[in-house]
Formats: structure tokens, C-alpha cells, sequence
């Protein structure tokens, strides 16, 4: 017989855990599978923008990951072709004012751990790992879920948290498989004795170029330095792994300038990750059953927002558990009417951006002239996404005015 749970959660990483954290803030219990033997995350760095370290500090755990975390000065943009100076934003005081969190970097792997060892000091959450899910039904008044060892949970709602290839979707929304940017990533960490004497180590770095972009800034404070590298391979073969290789990063990448070279030089070439997305959809609830994080809207990476965004899932989520006490039905449909217009809004700017990033031939010098007239501390690019509280009246307050898109772009 299946055993009844109140809630479920699919997907232990770091969406899933943060909805297990918000929901028990509220007065709720969650039980939080992974499919996998622990819970772990792939990858190394991670960007926090104030938009995700105001809900962190909301879940408790801003002053542990603070421990953790690095606080870059600024942001910088430069030509990958040329070495020259794009633009900066600064992260100092100015911008502390403005957003009234920090933007900062980190490891994957330490913001998980503090998140579980916030689930394992709550009552109210349990943590199960190596337990794969591979059938969702939905029963109307609750849902079942089947496991790969042959167990069964019913429960009476159930929140998919299980990433790109998500089973859970595929019970709301079957819209196919992910669509492939034709880009592929080279991630890796170097440690600091290693890391090339021309690094800028007090800056969050992104080289952008035609089909290409990296990146490069310090986790872990005075252990590693984070470096991707990302490029639009020319060999792409739909339903083949026979692209995006080692050697295509070596022939995009020697173009470019001395600074992105040494780099590149360090980078590991052992895992190489294709860049997925997914277009919006207009529902993620079916009864008792609803999406979070990747799992609702995978985005490209070009604007850093993807935990970002399954962070303030988590928020409202917790939010309308505490407003709507009991009513399932009426807390999906609220988290989903709140979130699906800025989920949509952020895919698509990160598919905007990245057009931005990689562009071609004329377009270069108009971007980088454009970009070069805002000033480091004019943050009216980012007040619509880092200015994010969770309520609509002060999203809107935040967005830019139609004087200060006038002042960016110079068009009156």
C-alpha cells in the first residue's frame, strides 16, 4: 500500500530544498526525495544577485552562506576579441543602497550544504535521497508517485523540483523535449596558486565575442578561481554528442585576446555541458500538482538568474502556504499567477542577453558604444530583475521610468 504524505517534493537540489525551507516556515511539513545516493549539486560557481540573497535571507541562511560567499567589487564586461573595457557596474555601497542586498558568488556545493543542514534542523522537513521517481498520477484530490524500487507515496500535493528533464512536467504540460541552444560550457575551478597573474580577482568578469563568451571570478574566499567557457559550435548534429568538443574550444577561443587565452589555457576539458532551454508555458498546476525552478522554466545562463529564480519560487510558494492555510488548489493557482509573467519575462531576457553577448559583425561596435555611455552606477538595466521583492505595486515601482530608459540609451 502507498504511504500518505502531506507534501512532496521532487528534486533535492537547491529549488527543491528551498521550497521545503519556505513551506516549513510556514507551519507546513515537506518530504524532500532525490534521486540520487546524496543530495549534491553539479557544477562550481554560482552568482546570487539581491533579488535571490533577499529571499536567502528570508529562509535564515544569509548570514551562514556570508561565510562562504565572495563579494565581487564590481561587475566588468569586456571584449574578448580586443581585451578592452566594455562596461562596469559597481557592487559597493552605492549599489547596497539601491538593491538593499549584495550580489555575490559562491560555490553550488556550499549554498546546498547550507541549506541542508537548515532541512535537517527543521521538524518539519525530511530528506530522502536515492529514490527516483518514474510515474506521477494525478488523483484529483491527491497525487501518487511511483519509485524505480518499487515503493509509492500518496500524497496530497506534490511540487516538481526535478530540473530540465523533468518527469513532473511531463504530467502537466508535455510539450517535448528541452531546445538546444547549439551552445555548449567548459567549467572549472583553479586554484589560487594557479590562477593566471592577469586575472582581475576583486571583479565578477564576463569576455564577450561573436558565438562566445567567458567568464571568470574567485569562490570560496583565497581557495579557487571560477572559469566558463562558452561557445556555439559550428559541428552541432541534433541526437549527437559528437559536437562542442575540446578542440572546437581550443580553435573558437585562440582569437581571442592574451587575458582570455591564459584562461582558457587552465580550463579543464574532461565535461563539457550543452545549454538547454525551454519557451514559457501558461500553466504549471494540474490539481494538486505544480512546477518549481528549472523544472517550470528552464533558462539560459546568460544572466545568472537560474537559482535565482527557483529561490523566489520557493518564496511565494511559502508565501501563499501562509496565506491560503489548508488550500492546496488556491496556493498553486496564486504561486502560479505570480510567477509565470516574471519567469516568462526572465527566460526570454536571458535568450536576449545572450544575443547581446555573442554578437556579430557591425553590431559589435554599436553594442559595446551603447554600453560604454551608462555610468558604473547607473543600475536602471537592473532594477526591474535585482529589484524584485515578491510583490507586484513594488516590481512595477522598480521598473525604469520612461525618462531613465531615456537617459540610458540616449533616445528622447
Amino acid at each position: 500500500m502507498a504511504h500518505r504524505i502531506p507534501l512532496l517534493i521532487v528534486g533535492g537540489g537547491i529549488g527543491g530544498l528551498a521550497a521545503a525551507l519556505a513551506v516549513s516556515r510556514a507551519g507546513y511539513t515537506a518530504h524532500v526525495i532525490e534521486r540520487t545516493e546524496a543530495f549534491a549539486e553539479l557544477g562550481a560557481g554560482l552568482q546570487l544577485a539581491p533579488n535571490a540573497t533577499r529571499v536567502l535571507d528570508r529562509l535564515g541562511l544569509l548570514d551562514e552562506i556570508k561565510h562562504h560567499a565572495v563579494f565581487p567589487k564590481r561587475l566588468v564586461m569586456g571584449d574578448a576579441l580586443s581585451g578592452a573595457l566594455i562596461t562596469t557596474v559597481d557592487l559597493g555601497q552605492t549599489f547596497l543602497d539601491h538593491f538593499g542586498y549584495p550580489y555575490l558568488v559562491m560555490h553550488r556545493g556550499d549554498l546546498l550544504g547550507a541549506q541542508l543542514n537548515a532541512c535537517r534542523n527543521s521538524p518539519r522537513i525530511v530528506l530522502e535521497s536515492n529514490k527516483e521517481a518514474i510515474r506521477i498520477e494525478d488523483l484529483g484530490d491527491g497525487v501518487r508517485a511511483e519509485f524505480l524500487d518499487g515503493s509509492s507515496y500518496e500524497c496530497d500535493a506534490l511540487i516538481g523540483a526535478d530540473g530540465l528533464h523533468s518527469l513532473v512536467r511531463r504530467t502537466i504540460a508535455d510539450d517535448g523535449d528541452p531546445i538546444c541552444a547549439q551552445f555548449v560550457a567548459y567549467r572549472g575551478t583553479v586554484p589560487m596558486d594557479e590562477v593566471p597573474k592577469d586575472a582581475d580577482l576583486d571583479s565578477m568578469t564576463i569576455w564577450v565575442g561573436p558565438d562566445l563568451h567567458f567568464v571568470q571570478y574567485c569562490i570560496r574566499p583565497g581557495e579557487l578561481f571560477n572559469q566558463v567557457a562558452v561557445f556555439r559550435s559550428d559541428k552541432y548534429t541534433p541526437n549527437s554528442d559528437d559536437w562542442g568538443t575540446p578542440e572546437e574550444l581550443d580553435e573558437h577561443f585562440a582569437k581571442t585576446c592574451p587575458r582570455v587565452r591564459h584562461g582558457i589555457a587552465k580550463l579543464r576539458r574532461g565535461r563539457r555541458w550543452p545549454m538547454y532551454d525551454r519557451l514559457p508555458i501558461s500553466n504549471w498546476t494540474r490539481n494538486r500538482i505544480t512546477l518549481l525552478g528549472d523544472a517550470a522554466h528552464p533558462m539560459l545562463q546568460y544572466i545568472a538568474q537560474g537559482a535565482c529564480q527557483a529561490l523566489e519560487d520557493a518564496n511565494c510558494l511559502g508565501d501563499k502556504m501562509a496565506e491560503h492555510a489548508g488550500d492546496v488548489t488556491e496556493v498553486f493557482r496564486g504561486y502560479q499567477e505570480a510567477r509565470i509573467p516574471r519567469t516568462s519575462r526572465v527566460q526570454e531576457a536571458a535568450r536576449f542577453f545572450g544575443d547581446v553577448k555573442h554578437i556579430h559583425g557591425v553590431g559589435v561596435p554599436l553594442r559595446n558604444a551603447l554600453l560604454a555611455r551608462r555610468a558604473s552606477d547607473d543600475f536602471d538595466y537592473f532594477d526591474w530583475l535585482y529589484g524584485y521583492t515578491g510583490c507586484p505595486d513594488e516590481e512595477e515601482s522598480a521598473a525604469p521610468s520612461e525618462e531613465a530608459t531615456a537617459r540610458r540609451t540616449g533616445i528622447r
